[in-house]
């Protein structure tokens, strides 16, 4: 059973960083494309990040540059480092898993977190 755990949300100041984990069990990165999403109330959760076993990456407009996706695939982790954090950037942040395939956060994943809150305050 794929199980994924997020962690490191918080509270930020707008221009601060941060630095979200995820810990997966159940799954293999080998074959599995991982990827970051957020989701604030009202709105359609949207795709911020991905990345391929091979490290192969993709980043959504608005975070590109300032956001970075990695992950150790000894350990079965996954992290998004956030810098110059937005207001616009809170939300609850996912993480996912889709198996197999090509990789890219706007297609459609099928094992999700429970998500982490992140708030950046002006």
């Amino acid at each position: 059973q794929v199980q994924l755990v997020e962690s490191g949300g918080g509270s930020v100041q707008a221009g601060g960083s941060l630095r979200l984990s995820c810990v997966a069990s159940g799954l293999t990165f080998r074959r599995y494309c991982m990827g970051w999403f957020r989701q604030t109330p009202g709105k359609e959760r949207e795709g911020v990040a991905s990345i391929d076993y091979d490290g192969s990456t993709t980043y959504a407009d608005s975070v590109k540059g300032r956001f970075t996706i990695s992950q150790d695939n000894a350990k079965n982790t996954l992290d998004l480092q956030m810098n110059s954090l937005k207001p616009e950037d809170t939300a609850m942040y996912y993480c996912a898993a889709r198996w197999g395939g090509d990789c890219d956060y706007t297609l459609s994943f099928r094992h999700w977190g429970q998500g982490t809150q992140l708030t950046v305050s002006s």
